[in-house]
């Protein structure tokens, strides 16, 4: 197959990109400098896109049996000023909506569009468990991810099968939250965080590419599903689970309101409970690697 992907050099979309070209598949990376474009050392090819100012090289995209979309600034990289949260929106809202107005107008349309969003779409649902039924909650990531998946609808009404991938927390050691946590436990500075009791929905790298595949790759599957292991835990499980693979002590908690002096906003998504299950992904016939914490964080490790 040939497939785009938008936010090919991000944690997710870097591995996504391997697994595919590993597995003989044609590569299209959409980015944003001129510097970037053209054939990449490991076979994959970059063609130009600007998604604020909604372009894109629709020649380099005619032909593509599947887009995946994934870019979006990082939630956790920096402090939520009001301007960053608006580089939050804008950066997730206006590359779909370019895309969904682009995709339709190719010659040759691609059969699906997976489009990114997140287990925030459903706000703080605390001990509730969770699946794609459940309503839009009314916090800042919620509104964002209504909007993030309301932009791809033009590439619905022009008959694309569009799938929106809700991830949950991507379990690495390589970046994202684990890329900060993890150093901390491997010298026995970890704890849980604020009371611990907030559900935290986890899912391995590997299985997070493997479900974004199994979404391109499954005609049945549209809309929302939920990209996250089985088995949510707390935060004072995955603690736990940190301690017992690291074989550390984690004896160091951190206060709810520590945590809001050092994140500000952000900290309402550290503290907040989010226990999210993959009903569609089950239902579907996909099979986790990891569904479990301590299978996932020895993956992450």
């Amino acid at each position: 197959m040939r497939i785009a992907v938008t936010g090919s050099s991000g944690l997710i979309g870097s591995a996504l990109v391997r697994s595919l070209l590993a597995d003989s598949h044609q590569v299209v990376r959409l980015v944003r400098h001129r510097r970037d474009l053209g054939p990449r050392p490991d076979g994959s090819v970059a063609i130009g896109w600007n998604p604020v100012r909604g372009e894109v090289d629709r020649a380099g995209l005619d032909g593509v049996h599947a887009v995946v979309h994934l870019a979006g600034a990082g939630v956790a990289d920096r402090r939520w000023t009001d301007a960053y949260k608006q580089e939050i929106r804008d950066s997730r809202v206006l590359g779909t909506r370019t895309l969904a107005a682009a995709l339709p107008q190719l010659a040759a349309p691609p059969s699906v569009l997976v489009s990114g969003s997140a287990v925030g779409y459903y706000g703080q649902t605390g001990a509730r468990v969770i699946d794609e039924t459940a309503p839009a909650g009314d916090d800042f990531l919620a509104r964002v991810c209504v909007d993030w998946e309301g932009a791809a609808h033009p590439a619905v009404e022009a008959g694309i099968r569009v799938v929106h991938p809700r991830t949950g927390l991507v379990l690495t050691a390589q970046g994202g939250a684990g890329g900060r946590l993890f150093p901390l436990f491997k010298l026995g500075l970890g704890g849980r965080l604020g009371s611990g009791g907030q559900y935290w929905s986890f899912i391995s790298l590997a299985d997070q590419v493997a479900a974004l595949r199994f979404l391109v790759e499954n005609p049945e599957l549209s809309g929302p599903v939920n990209l996250t292991a089985p088995e949510p835990v707390t935060n004072a499980e995955l603690t736990a689970a940190l301690g017992r693979v690291l074989r550390r002590p984690t004896p160091f908690p951190v206060p709810e309101f520590a945590l809001k002096l050092a994140l500000g906003q952000m900290a309402v998504e550290v503290i907040g409970s989010h226990r999210v299950v993959p009903a569609k992904l089950l239902a579907a016939g996909f099979e986790f690697a990891h569904p479990q914490v301590d299978a996932a964080v020895r993956a992450a490790l």
